[in-house]
């Protein structure tokens, strides 16, 4: 039987399929006890955060998996998608510098990603 596929690798293929840029996964167990890992990204505008959004919300919903919360969908600035152990950001430039969570979630590993699919 095959396994199945992580959560995080579904969310990570959505967000390279809409051309997110800045992608980072980070494994968060044994840093905090709120989630396993950050899918951290970022789209060029409005629009294209919203649809990358909106695949990782499909993919991941065809997967079985529903959101617990999103928050900043009509704004755009900064998407926040909780799956539970998993916590998707998807950012405009200017709030991933303004937030900076790079910096805050430093001592967590950084996960390596997969190519894209050709």
């Amino acid at each position: 039987m095959a396994e199945a596929t992580p959560t995080y690798q579904i969310a990570l293929r959505a967000a390279q399929s809409k051309k997110a840029t800045e992608i980072r996964l980070l494994d968060l167990r044994g840093v905090t006890s709120f989630a396993d890992f950050f899918l951290i990204c970022n789209g060029s505008n409005q629009r294209q955060i919203q649809a990358i959004w909106d695949e990782v919300s499909k993919q991941m919903k065809e997967a079985g998996e529903r959101p617990i919360n999103v928050e900043g969908y009509d704004h755009a600035e900064w998407i926040l998608g909780d799956y539970g152990d998993l916590l998707i950001h998807v950012f405009s430039d200017q709030a991933r510098n303004y937030y900076d969570l790079d910096r805050l979630w430093r001592h967590a590993k950084e996960m390596p990603l997969p190519k894209t699919a050709a």
